[in-house]
C-alpha cells in the first residue's frame, strides 16, 4: 500500500480536529439543556423593595425585625461587595414573584434550596472572619449539615446567632452521645449553663479534629481555663504536649474524679510507665521504684506536679 502523502496526512489531521471539536460542542449543548444552569433558577426581575414583601408576609417581616438581620432593611447600604435590598437580600428581586401572584418558583425559597445552595445563600454574607472561615470544609458541612439546621432568620428561639433552639439541646439533637457523658457524676458544666458546647468547639469548622478551638496563644482550648496546667515547663511531661489532654482525661464526662479515664491513678500511669521495651520513653526510673499493689495506691500521692514542673524531673516538687 503506497504511504500517504504530506498533504493528505493534514487533511486527515485537520478532518479528525473538526470531527472531535464538533462532537464536543454537540455534547455540552446536550448537557447544558438536560440540566438547567445556576443563573436560570436565580430569578431576575427588579427589586421590589421590603414594604412590598410585608403586604403578603407580615408575620415574618415583623418578626425579622425583631432580630440582627433587620440592619437588611437599609437598602442600597454595602458592606464590602454585598449590597443589601432587605428581604431580596436572601430571595432575590422580588417583581417576578409579585406579577406572578406569589409564585413561589419566581423567586428565591430555601425551602426548595439544597443544603449546600442554602449554605451558600447565607455565606454570601456570613463567610468572612476567622469564626466561618472554614465552613465549607467542616465536619458539619462535609457531612449534609447546613446552616438552616441549627438557624433560623425568620422563627429563631434565641437573639444571639439566631439558633433554631438553645444550646446544649441543639448540638444534642445529633450528638446523643455526649448527651449521656454529660449526665455523668463528673462532668464539665454544660447542662447547667456555665460553659457552652461554642466555648470548647466552632461549629463552624476549625483546622483541628472534632472541630475544636484554641486559646487566644494558640494552644489547647483546655489551657483557657486551666491555665495551672499550661506551662511552659522546665520538666514536661510528655503526653500533656504530644498527645494532649485527652490522653487522660474525658472532657465531656467521667466516672472517676478529675474526669480521669480510669478509675485508679496508678492504672493510668502505667499504660505507658511498664518495664517493656516498646513503651513509651519516659525519664528514670521507667517503671515503677514501689510495690503499686500494696501500699503505694496512687502514683499523684508524690508526683503531685504531673502536669509539669520547673525543679523536679520527677514532678515532686512545683
Amino acid at each position: 500500500m503506497r504511504a500517504f502523502s504530506s498533504s493528505s496526512r493534514f487533511v486527515l489531521l485537520f478532518l479528525f480536529v473538526f470531527l472531535l471539536i464538533t462532537w464536543m460542542d454537540v455534547t455540552v449543548r446536550a448537557a447544558q439543556q438536560a440540566t438547567p444552569s445556576s443563573s436560570s433558577a436565580t430569578p431576575t426581575g427588579q427589586y421590589v423593595g421590603s414594604d412590598t414583601c410585608k403586604t403578603c408576609h407580615e408575620e415574618v417581616f415583623n418578626k425579622l425585625h425583631l432580630t440582627p438581620h433587620s440592619n437588611l432593611m437599609k437598602e442600597g447600604k454595602k458592606v464590602g461587595a454585598v449590597e443589601w435590598h432587605g428581604c431580596e437580600s436572601c430571595h432575590g428581586p422580588g417583581s417576578a414573584h409579585v406579577e406572578g401572584g406569589g409564585d413561589v418558583t419566581k423567586i428565591i425559597s430555601f425551602k426548595n434550596l439544597s443544603v449546600q445552595d442554602a449554605s451558600a445563600r447565607c455565606l454570601t454574607c456570613h463567610s468572612s472572619g476567622a469564626e466561618r472561615a472554614n465552613f465549607t470544609r467542616s465536619s458539619h458541612a462535609t457531612n449534609g449539615i447546613g446552616c438552616l439546621n441549627c438557624h433560623s432568620p425568620h422563627h429563631a428561639k434565641t437573639d444571639r446567632s439566631l439558633l433554631i433552639q438553645t444550646s446544649p439541646a441543639l448540638c444534642y439533637q445529633c450528638h446523643t452521645e455526649k448527651r449521656a457523658e454529660f449526665t455523668r457524676p463528673y462532668r464539665h458544666r454544660v447542662n447547667e449553663q456555665l460553659i457552652s458546647c461554642n466555648d470548647c468547639h466552632n461549629p463552624h469548622g476549625s483546622f483541628l479534629p472534632t472541630q475544636l478551638r484554641t486559646s487566644w496563644s494558640q494552644d489547647q482550648i483546655c489551657f483557657k481555663c486551666h491555665t495551672d496546667t499550661k506551662g511552659p515547663f522546665v520538666y514536661e511531661h510528655l503526653p500533656v504536649k504530644t498527645e494532649g489532654c485527652t490522653s487522660c482525661h474525658m472532657p465531656h464526662g467521667s466516672t472517676n474524679p478529675r474526669l480521669l479515664r480510669v478509675s485508679q491513678v496508678n492504672l493510668l500511669c502505667l499504660q505507658c510507665h511498664t518495664l517493656s521495651m516498646s513503651s513509651v520513653p519516659s525519664q528514670p526510673p521507667i517503671g515503677p521504684a514501689h510495690n503499686q499493689s500494696q501500699k503505694y495506691q496512687a502514683c499523684t500521692t508524690c508526683h503531685v506536679y504531673i502536669h509539669g514542673s520547673n525543679t523536679s524531673e520527677v514532678f515532686f516538687k512545683h
